[in-house]
């Protein structure tokens, strides 16, 4: 398991910026996983939920919705990044989301993350980061997001 990074409070944040936060290890991405996030979104289509449908399909066997490998990313940023010395954090929004390539239900997916800004606002800070999610052995990304946080003091 890689060590994430560790700062603390304003200063530690502001420190941040432009940083490459490395690589996750790898998770497996299972069809149990993709079917309780079928049953929880109420997205079922074949192509996450029935695999003898989606053997026959464009991608040969079922993958995970697009969403479901963003909604890792509470499982993946705690390994890149860890910041102390605030009261709360909350999750500001997204700027930009693409799902480039699919992730096959089976496969590893980890995820690699670079700290594009860190501005003070009032009360804490608010960081843009980019995080890319990839499947081991495939050449694309499966997802690349920019996403907006904010530590509040």
């Amino acid at each position: 398991m890689s060590t994430p990074t560790i700062v603390s409070g304003v200063e530690g944040a502001l420190s941040l910026q432009g940083r490459d936060l490395g690589w996750t290890p790898y998770l497996e991405v299972t069809q149990e996983q993709v079917n309780l996030f079928a049953d929880a979104t109420g997205d079922h289509q074949w192509i996450h939920v029935d695999p003898e449908r989606a053997a026959t399909g464009p991608f040969k066997q079922t993958i995970a919705h697009g969403y479901l490998t963003l909604s890792l990313t509470p499982v993946f940023l705690p390994q890149l990044v860890q910041i102390e010395g605030f009261s709360m954090g909350v999750n500001y929004g997204t700027d930009k989301v693409r799902f480039p390539s699919p992730v096959p239900v089976g496969s590893k997916l980890r995820c690699g993350g670079k700290v594009d800004s860190v501005t003070e606002i009032p009360g804490g800070v608010q960081m843009t980061v980019t995080l890319t999610f990839e499947v081991e052995g495939q050449a694309k990304p499966s997802c690349v997001a920019t996403i907006l946080l904010r530590q509040y003091v």
